[in-house]
């Protein structure tokens, strides 16, 4: 007996110009699906899928670049010399080895299942064709050293235990864009932040056009010394800067468990956000409330909060539709832009935090694009998307448009 009511109601809410418009707009489709990507990617990472640990530990040397490409004879040298044949060889000189072993890991991948003896043989082999190699002074220039390098790369391959299954995809994955300067996974590290953005996004964007739409009925319905109030409120907060709002903000949580959160970023967000969607609405409840459905219900006696939230908000929810779009956008953006000045996010992996990172480490002065690379590229087709889409949505709702 409900689903019914619930469905019809679905089908005409489909059927509707507006939705027939958007359904034509093959962009607006594209965007979509890109979105609905993202938003899947942000769920699993939300799941466990991928962890902050993920992200934080070592899986490989460091500067590897993305897409398994070949590296300079000197490059691998340095890769399989610093990968799993340093920490072996201090594990085995460990009191106890066994021990010692054990806790060596490199991503997924763990000390190949040898005896002691064995692995002693392997690291001898390969410390003395690294002592070979070092004879050289540039690997790269020096061909005759390559049947002794793949040897040494064959040697430090035998200390790690072969992968199988979901291990060795996930190891696989995690080296596909290579690792940064502290050698972490920069593929783990984007995707990882997909959730911090779409979280900051969305969290910002709801809050904000709530907080704006309510206040905008309020103030254009009753008008007198609330809209004069909402208007100084929402004049007041533009005249302050996103910025210096966070850094006080930030600040105020210096001393307080929430100073590694995402709270001071949602509160400084939050405080402005909503300032835009106010001023909309406003203006079409001003609008609105002339209209003879509304006259109606003040005559027949219906309350003026059943009016503003039963007749004029929902009038108003193409604007806040297209509003929730472009905040959406502006936080990802903002917080981007304020965890590069190291005024955002803190204590996790954001885009933000992964592009002021490749300056500080020189990346890109050495030419090793692929961390600023990958937190460009998903955040370029996320703001993308959410551009196209924001623009068929006004299109396709908005009266003026249609």
């Amino acid at each position: 007996m409900i689903s019914r009511p619930i469905s019809s109601r679905l089908r005409r809410l489909l059927n509707t110009r507006e939705m027939r418009k958007l359904r034509r707009d093959k962009g607006a489709l594209c965007a979509l699906l890109v979105i609905g990507c993202y938003l899947l990617i942000a769920l699993a990472v939300m799941s466990n899928l991928i962890s902050r640990q993920d992200c934080t530990q070592v899986i490989g040397s460091n500067g590897m670049p993305g897409f398994f490409l070949e590296e300079s004879r000197e490059r691998r040298f340095e890769n399989a010399r610093t990968s799993m044949l340093k920490p072996v060889l201090r594990a085995l000189g460990h009191p106890d080895p066994k021990a010692a072993l054990a806790d060596v890991k490199l991503g997924r991948w763990r000390v190949a299942e040898k005896s002691l003896d064995e692995l002693q043989q392997i690291t001898d082999d390969a410390v003395a064709l690294r002592l070979i190699l070092n004879e050289s002074e540039n690997l790269d220039e020096e061909p005759q050293f390559e049947a002794r390098l793949v040897e040494f790369e064959r040697k430090t391959a035998d200390l790690i235990k072969p992968l199988s299954g979901w291990d060795n995809f996930m190891q696989n994955a995690a080296l596909l864009l290579g690792t940064d300067a502290q050698g972490r996974s920069i593929f783990f590290r984007g995707v990882y932040s997909i959730k911090v953005a779409i979280q900051i996004g969305v969290v910002t964007a709801i809050v904000s056009v709530l907080i704006g739409a309510v206040l905008g009925a309020a103030a254009g319905y009753w008008g007198g010394w609330v809209d004069s109030l909402i208007v100084w409120l929402y004049t007041t907060f533009s005249s302050i800067p996103n910025l210096v709002l966070l850094v006080v903000i930030a600040y105020a949580f210096t001393d307080s468990d929430a100073k590694d959160t995402l709270l001071p970023v949602y509160i400084a967000f939050c405080s402005t956000f909503w300032i835009g969607t106010c001023r909309v609405i406003r203006g079409e409840t001003l609008k609105l409330k002339e209209q003879e459905y509304i006259q109606a219900a003040q005559t027949a006696g219906f309350g003026s909060w059943r009016i503003l939230f039963r007749h004029v908000l929902p009038n108003t929810s193409h604007l806040m539709l297209i509003n929730f779009s472009l905040l959406l956008i502006g936080a990802i953006k903002s917080e981007v832009i304020l965890s590069f000045l190291g005024l955002g996010v803190k204590s996790q992996p954001s885009w933000g935090v992964m592009i002021r990172d490749a300056g500080n480490n020189g990346d890109v002065m050495t030419g090793f694009f692929w961390q600023i690379g990958t937190a460009t590229a998903f955040m370029f087709v996320l703001v993308l998307a959410f551009n196209i889409l924001s623009d068929a949505l006004q299109d396709a709702f908005d009266p003026k448009h249609l």
